[in-house]
């Protein structure tokens, strides 16, 4: 059965579930798109997740909290930003909490929307929302039973340096730093290649 054109101009035809698991689904859909593409599109589909960048700027230099864990799609270790799944029902906020107690322990008393964004948007319809946490006070984590983590506090300039020199793979994370350097000030003019 055909569905209505969306709002932006897309017809989808049929839909079918091919895949559905705890974290994610799979659709096959065929659809007509804005310039009269017809095709067909498989989607994982996401609830969205949020990122926490928790900052300690009691020094004269911000530090960012990151942590270490071991990712098996990638096969590494890696350092990231605490993160995480969008509960049903919880919002945004509400998840940026958890996530920050259950990962790392710690709890804040500012909250601040940074950023917003797809993270792979040809094949996947998750979006991240990150949110700077300020006035952290240290607790005690409650990982998920499958969690190891280990977390530590970065200057912003090295954690920045990370993220330009690849220590720092994860694109959230990478994204986030960036975007505080520039909230900061401090971020140095870069020089843009022209092609």
């Amino acid at each position: 059965m055909a569905k209505e054109a969306s709002k932006s101009g897309v017809r989808v035809v049929s839909s079918k579930t091919v895949f559905k698991g705890p974290v994610f689904s799979v659709v096959s859909d065929e659809v007509h798109e804005p310039d009269n593409v017809h095709a067909r599109r498989d989607v994982i589909r996401h609830p969205g997740s949020i990122v926490v960048l928790a900052v300690d700027d009691s020094g004269k230099e911000p530090r960012v909290l990151l942590e270490r864990q071991y990712r098996y799609a990638a096969n590494e270790r890696l350092w990231e930003l605490p993160a995480g799944r969008i509960d049903e029902g919880e919002n945004e906020l509400a998840a940026a909490k958890r996530e920050l107690i259950e990962e790392t322990g710690f709890t804040a008393s500012k909250w601040q929307r940074a950023l917003f964004f797809y993270v792979s948007p040809g094949f996947l319809d998750e979006t991240m929302s990150v949110y700077m946490a300020q006035g952290l006070k240290r607790g005690e984590a409650q990982p998920e039973e499958d969690e190891r983590i280990s977390i530590r506090f970065f200057p912003l300039s090295q954690a920045v340096q990370m993220a330009i020199s690849g220590k720092i793979k994860d694109a959230k994370t990478i994204a986030s730093v960036l975007w505080l350097e520039k909230k900061q000030g401090t971020a140095p003019k870069r020089n843009i290649v022209k092609r």
